[in-house]
């Protein structure tokens, strides 16, 4: 069910980072309408969730994150995030540090290597994919070319 438009209009988002601010704290939470708000009208929206497969539309989107809040909030924090802004468009890389359940109950740490592309529309920056791939813990140490220097 989406949120009523005076709440939808409290997550508006003046910047990328605003979205993804907001994106994470609806996951921490739980907060599936929250969730649903920061994604654009779009029709062809699309989530990957690890191992999963592609999903396209508010339907297919909201019934899966429905399916994973059933078994609590998603404790994911971003750790790291490059970010690439291009007019209307942003597109951030996040390693996510997500805190599961072990086996005894014992918390454990989990790595997601994230793709978070946004579009500035005139609701403010709405998130149109969300791809995210199971990482590991040598992810932490990216690997990266430095800067190239022109003559």
């Amino acid at each position: 069910m989406p949120l009523p438009p005076q709440a939808a209009a409290q997550l508006l988002a003046s910047t990328p980072e605003d979205s993804e601010a907001l994106f994470y704290e609806a996951l921490q939470r739980a907060d599936l309408d929250r969730l649903m708000a920061l994604w654009s009208d779009e029709d062809e929206i699309s989530c990957v969730h690890p191992g999963g497969p592609r999903l396209v539309g508010h339907g297919a989107i909201r019934s899966a994150f429905e399916t994973l809040f059933g078994h609590g909030p998603i404790n994911a924090h971003p750790e790291r995030v490059r970010k690439l802004h291009s007019g209307d468009m942003a597109i951030h890389q996040v390693l996510e540090r997500v805190q599961v359940a072990g086996a005894k109950g014992e918390a454990q740490t989990a790595w997601v290597i994230a793709s978070n592309v946004y579009m500035k529309t005139a609701l403010g920056w709405r998130m149109v994919l969300h791809h995210a791939s199971p990482g590991s813990a040598s992810d932490v140490q990216e690997l990266s070319e430095g800067p190239a220097t022109l003559h």
